[in-house]
C-alpha cells in the first residue's frame, strides 16, 4: 500500500486520542480503480444531454479501502490520513444526507495520487460503501454520484464492469459489460495532474474530431461484451493518438513501437493522468512470450514497470 495504513490497534489509538467512543459496529469497503481510460473525448453536440464530455473505463485489480467508524454525538468526520480533504467532505455531505452521525475515516490505497488511476473517485465510493454498511442503510448511486459531482469529475468506478460515463455530471451513459482479461504494462511518466484543474484547462474540440469519439464509442459498445481484445486496444491506441494534443505522452511513439514489436493490442493512456501502458490479452496461448518481449522493450524507458491486471467481473 502506497498511503498510510491502519489496523485494529491503529484504529483504538485514534479513537482514544479523539477522547470519544465508537459504536461498535464498522465496516470495511472497497472500490477498485482503473487504469486510465480505454477511451476518453467529447461527443458531437447533437447526440448526448447535458454535458458532452465522456470516457469508457478500464477497471483493475488495485483499491482504495475505507473503514467508518460512527460517534454518537458527532457531527463532523475527521480523516485519516490527514490529505484525504474531498473524501473528508464528500463523508461529511453524506452522513447529513442519512441524518446519520459522524466519525471517524479511515482510508488506505494502492492506486497513487494524481497519476490517473481513478484514486479519488475510488477512495469517496469506497467511503460511501463503508458508511452505507454501517448505518446498514441502502445509499443510492444517483445520492453518490450527485455528491461526488459537488466535489470533482469522476471516473464512474460506482459500476461493476465496463461503462461509457459522462464525468463531470457523474452520470452514466450506457453499461458496456465486462472487459475481457487483461494485462497492461505500464510506466509512469512522472508528475501529478490534480482532475479539478485538468478538467477547467481543456477545451472544445472540433466536430471531426467528436465524430471519430463517437465512432469509436460505438465499436466499443459492441467489441466489450464480444470480448474482442483487438478491437479494444485499438480503440484504445486510436484515443491515445487524439488525446495527444491535450496531455501528450513523451514516450508514446516508443511505447506504440514496442507493442509493434510484439504484437500487443495497442497502448492505453490515462488522459488526465501520467501513466501509459500497453496492452496484453492475458487468455492468448503466447502470452507469457508476448509479456517477456514488451518488459525487455519498456525497461529501456522505465527501469520500473508494473503490471496491472484488468478486473473482469463485479466489484
Amino acid at each position: 500500500m502506497r498511503h498510510q495504513t491502519f489496523d485494529c490497534a491503529d484504529a483504538a489509538q485514534i479513537i482514544v486520542e479523539h477522547g470519544q467512543q465508537a459504536r461498535v459496529h464498522t465496516s470495511d469497503a472497497l472500490c477498485c480503480g482503473t487504469f486510465g481510460e480505454l477511451l476518453q473525448g467529447q461527443l458531437p453536440v447533437d447526440s448526448i444531454v447535458r454535458d458532452p464530455h465522456f470516457l469508457v473505463t478500464m477497471p483493475i485489480a488495485l483499491f482504495a479501502r475505507a473503514h467508518f467508524i460512527p460517534i454518537e454525538g458527532s457531527q463532523s468526520v475527521s480523516v485519516f490520513p490527514s490529505h484525504k480533504v474531498k473524501a473528508k467532505g464528500f463523508a461529511e455531505s453524506l452522513v447529513i444526507a442519512l441524518g446519520s452521525s459522524g466519525g471517524i475515516l479511515l482510508l488506505q490505497s494502492e492506486l497513487p495520487e494524481g497519476k490517473g488511476l481513478a484514486s479519488s473517485s475510488a477512495d469517496l465510493v469506497a467511503t460511501a460503501r463503508s458508511i452505507a454498511c454501517c448505518f446498514k442503510r441502502r445509499v443510492r448511486t444517483s445520492l453518490i454520484e450527485k455528491l461526488m459531482a459537488q466535489i470533482e469529475p469522476s471516473d464512474g468506478v460506482m459500476y461493476p464492469g465496463v461503462v461509457a460515463y459522462q464525468q463531470r455530471p457523474c452520470s452514466p451513459l450506457s453499461f458496456l459489460g465486462q472487459m475481457p482479461p487483461l494485462a497492461i504494462v505500464g510506466i509512469d511518466e512522472g508528475g501529478t495532474i490534480e482532475t479539478v484543474d485538468y478538467d477547467q484547462q481543456r477545451g472544445e474540440i472540433s466536430a471531426s474530431y467528436r465524430e471519430k469519439y463517437r465512432g469509436l464509442l460505438d465499436r466499443a459498445r459492441i467489441a466489450i461484451p464480444q470480448g474482442d481484445t483487438a478491437t479494444i486496444g485499438r480503440i484504445a491506441t486510436a484515443s491515445a493518438l487524439l488525446h495527444q494534443e491535450w496531455t501528450p505522452k513523451k514516450h508514446l511513439n516508443s511505447m506504440l513501437k514496442a507493442s509493434e514489436a510484439s504484437d500487443a493490442l495497442g497502448v492505453i493512456v490515462a488522459h488526465s493522468g501520467t501513466m501509459i501502458g500497453i496492452l496484453l490479452d492475458r487468455t492468448a496461448a503466447d502470452f507469457a512470450g508476448k509479456l517477456r518481449s514488451v518488459l525487455v522493450d519498456v525497461e529501456r524507458l522505465d527501469n520500473s514497470p508494473k503490471i496491472y491486471l484488468t478486473m473482469t467481473g463485479g466489484r
